[in-house]
């Protein structure tokens, strides 16, 4: 396997989350700039990455750059770094609603850029990741991308013009299941557990599900016919999800959160 050389620009908790994945791999050399000294060396010392003193140094020791900045901050950190890129370079974003045309266009011309989105569960190794490339990347910068990003979960790659889709579903997806969890667990306080009970059951009966899923053996709606019986508690409760319309409440909060990742991005 191709050892890889991967500096971090921005050590913020999606970065740590990742280097924390990284850093059991023994082909990747991990290097990180944060503009903050004391989170810098505190990343350093707890996962071992190669303290650099600019984003100059990091780009001369690094092929691969990951920009973890907030948004607002990505213009500002591309001008410094602009003047140390070269053809060699992979520019991975982390940065949300920001395009790869944009990052393109404040970087020398024909460089390579993978637009990533990822999501919170990466801090428990569990995260979901969606890709896109630049006009200029190829399909190895998508491999690499995804080699990288696998080390906290799972990857799926989309165009472009998806990435608010994503973000939708899955980056602002987490919110959404703790949600979920949060009302199940209430629900079964108002039927007599307590809280603590109610939410261990909620929530791993949503791990549970999400595996059964995730298996791919079965699509959800036949796992929902195996679940529920004729007259049964779980038909009743269906019944109660369709009467209030659950499923279209849900599909209307992919379809406002997209909206939303759209304005972001004008």
């Amino acid at each position: 396997m191709t050892r890889l050389t991967i500096g971090f620009i921005g050590t913020g908790r999606i970065a740590q989350a990742l280097i924390s994945g990284l850093s059991h791999d023994p082909q990747m050399t991990i290097c990180g700039f944060d503009k903050m000294p004391d989170a810098l060396r505190s990343v350093a010392l707890q996962y071992g990455v190669e303290a650099e003193e600019s984003i100059e140094s990091l780009a001369r020791d690094v092929s691969i750059i990951i920009l973890s900045v907030k948004p607002y901050q990505v213009a500002e950190v591309l001008a410094e770094l602009k003047p140390a890129l070269h053809g060699q370079h992979l520019i991975v974003s982390v940065a949300a609603g920001i395009s790869t045309g944009f990052i393109e266009s404040n970087c020398p011309e024909g460089a390579r850029v993978v637009r990533v989105m990822p999501n919170t569960p990466a801090f428990v190794g569990e995260g979901m990741t969606a890709l896109c490339k630049g006009a200029h990347a190829t399909g190895d910068d998508l491999l690499i991308a995804e080699r990288i990003f696998n080390a906290i979960g799972k990857t799926a790659i989309v165009d472009e013009s998806g990435m608010d889709a994503a973000t939708a579903v899955s980056g602002s997806g987490p919110a959404y299941m703790f949600r979920i969890i949060d009302a199940l667990a209430e629900g079964g306080e108002a039927c007599g557990l307590d809280r603590e009970t109610a939410q261990l059951l909620a929530a791993q009966t949503m791990l549970g599900a999400a595996t059964m899923v995730l298996s791919g053996r079965k699509n959800p709606a036949d796992l929902v016919r195996e679940v529920t019986t004729p007259g049964g508690t779980t038909e009743a409760g269906l019944k109660e999800m369709e009467r209030r319309d659950l499923r279209s409440a849900l599909v209307d909060t992919v379809k406002a959160a997209a909206a939303r990742s759209k304005e972001l991005m004008q």
